[in-house]
């Protein structure tokens, strides 16, 4: 099982090699079509892995949104949810997620923080900015781990 890991690790360390060298288009055109290839084949609600893991940073329009939707001030809900992180950035005081629910759902959707909403960041532009954040989201993400291995598949073909 680890020798798998360790040469599927090598192949999409390979992989990322040769995608920062390609044009920012090439790059772009290829995650724009793995993402919509795999998001029509799973669903996050299956996982919900990132909701349970990761926490995102919490920008100041997230913070006014989610306490007006929740109905607390904004002071309230930086006390009862939120600390500041080492880089000065609000983040989730705990994990899983408060506002995930059993079912993978989550109670805020509407109203969700924007890295939220733009996780796991393989459906923008530039893309090759990206790489180094893909490779950090891999080990939480199946998602990403299926684009990458469908980029894999459009190259080598």
């Amino acid at each position: 099982m680890k020798k798998k890991k360790k040469v599927k690790e090598g192949k999409t360390k390979s992989l990322v090699h040769f995608l920062k060298k390609q044009p920012h288009q090439y790059v772009d055109q290829k995650f724009q079509q793995a993402h919509e290839e795999v998001f029509e084949e799973i669903s996050c609600l299956d996982c919900a892995n990132c909701c349970k893991t990761l926490g995102p940073r919490i920008k100041s329009s997230d913070i006014k949104r989610i306490s007006k939707f929740i109905g607390v001030s904004v002071k309230k809900f930086q006390y009862d949810f939120l600390k500041v992180d080492e880089d000065n950035d609000w983040v989730l005081k705990q994990l899983p997620c408060p506002f995930l629910e059993e079912n993978n759902d989550c109670s805020i959707y509407e109203v969700r923080p924007s890295a939220c909403r733009a996780y796991p960041h393989t459906d923008t532009w530039q893309q090759k900015k990206q790489l180094s954040l893909h490779l950090k989201n891999l080990p939480f993400c199946p998602a990403v781990e299926k684009i990458f291995e469908k980029i894999n598949k459009q190259i080598n073909s």
